[in-house]
Parts: structure tokens; C-alpha cells; sequence
């Protein structure tokens, strides 16, 4: 079952006397001269993740569908003050096409990424703020929590396009957070807002057992790790 940004196992079958189950995989038989998985790139790939080619889609739950003509980015500050986008006004923004690995707590990680999108900085840069803590909500009812400073300073982006292409809502189209340098459950789907605090808050997650921050270079994907 898939939940969020991990996959959880199903309880095994009890299978009645006499019935069998069929399973999908298959028994490879391993020849002289197999080496397994090339290791990856240590510079790049963090402990305990391996490489994927696909772009594994995973949901805390149903995935919203958000029209462009009613899709709307808030930022809200400690104070209740509040400043909000249009999707007109995101698109009329100066874009940046970052190309970042992207790392899920579920162990794979994605390199060279080609994303299009604002950066949060452009967002931030006239918001009146003294808070340390930002709370991420997502259409659908997601919310996840992060440094401020880690939305800042070119390190993160409102984005809406993924390969050249519209970002799909199964990968959070219309637009989603990209905050590369930590594990991908940060980087919130369906991006509707982000709320400035000035004590920390956990998000979805992060209130389930996930890590607080979540480096994938520390490997903090649990609470004590």
C-alpha cells in the first residue's frame, strides 16, 4: 500500500489447504560473472538510497485535481497578514529551470531532474516577517514543516513544470514545492500556501514519526534518527 512519501507492506495472506498463491515476481537464476547494482555515486547519492530511472508516484492519499483558474498561493505571516498569487501572476514571474537529484525517504533517488518554476525567494523577498518556521499546506489537506531559511537563498521553488512538460497532478500539477536538499516528502504536492511561524510545527508526517527535518544525507527519515 502506498502512503505518502513511503510504502507500506501489506500483512502477509493466509492461504486455506489446498489453494496456492500466485506471486508477480519471478526467480532469476544468477550466471557466473553477475555483479548485481552498480553502487552509486557516493558525492551524489546519499547512504541507503539506490538509483531509479522511473518517477515512482506516491500519495498520502486521493490526488487532487486543481484547476489553473482557481489555483491560488498564500503566504501568511505570524502576524495573520496575508499576500496571495494567481496562477496569472505565477506564470508572469521570472522563471528558473533548476536541474537538481532528488532524494525519497523510501530509499530511491532521481538525478538530474529538470524542473521550471519560481523561486520561493521571489515570493519571500517583500513579506515582513521575524519568524524561523514555515508550515507547507497542499491542496487535499497535506502540510509538512521546514526551516524558513531552507526555503531561501535559491535552495527552493514554486514549480510547474517537470521535463519540458506540464508537471501532472499525480506529480503535483498544477505546481508543487521542489526543496531538493531534503528528503522528497518536503517537497509538498498540490502547493496552496505557506504559513510563517515562529515555533515549529509539524506537518503530516512529521506528527506520524517522520524526522522533523530530514536530511537525506544524515539519513533522518525517523524521529530519533
Amino acid at each position: 500500500m502506498v502512503v505518502g512519501d513511503r510504502v507500506e507492506h501489506l500483512p502477509a495472506l493466509a492461504v486455506a489447504p489446498g489453494l496456492s498463491v500466485l506471486h508477480s515476481s519471478t526467480v532469476s537464476i544468477v550466471t557466473p560473472g553477475f555483479k548485481g547494482r552498480a553502487r552509486p555515486d557516493p558525492s551524489r547519492v546519499p547512504p541507503g538510497q539506490y538509483l531509479t530511472r522511473d518517477f515512482p508516484v506516491l500519495s498520502a492519499g486521493p490526488t487532487p485535481r486543481v484547476r489553473t483558474e482557481t489555483w491560488e498561493f498564500t503566504v501568511t505571516t505570524e502576524a495573520g497578514e496575508k499576500k496571495s498569487w494567481s496562477w496569472a501572476d505565477l506564470m508572469a514571474m521570472p522563471m528558473e529551470k533548476p536541474k537538481v537529484d532528488i532524494h525519497c525517504v523510501t530509499q530511491w533517488s532521481k538525478l538530474d531532474t529538470s524542473w521550471q518554476g519560481v523561486s520561493l525567494d521571489d515570493f519571500l523577498s517583500d513579506v515582513d516577517t521575524a519568524a524561523d518556521y514555515a508550515l507547507v499546506s497542499s491542496y487535499g489537506g497535506y502540510t509538512t514543516n521546514l526551516p524558513l531559511e531552507d526555503l531561501l537563498d535559491g535552495q527552493a521553488w514554486i514549480v510547474h513544470r517537470y521535463n519540458g512538460d506540464e508537471l501532472t497532478p499525480e506529480h503535483g500539477g498544477p505546481a508543487r514545492l521542489l526543496v531538493p536538499h531534503l528528503y522528497f516528502w518536503k517537497s509538498a504536492k498540490w502547493v496552496r500556501g505557506i504559513q510563517l511561524l515562529t515555533d515549529d510545527e509539524p506537518g503530516f508526517w512529521e506528527s506520524n514519526g517522520y524526522h522533523d527535518y530530514g536530511d537525506p544525507w544524515r539519513e533522518q527519515r525517523y524521529q530519533g534518527s
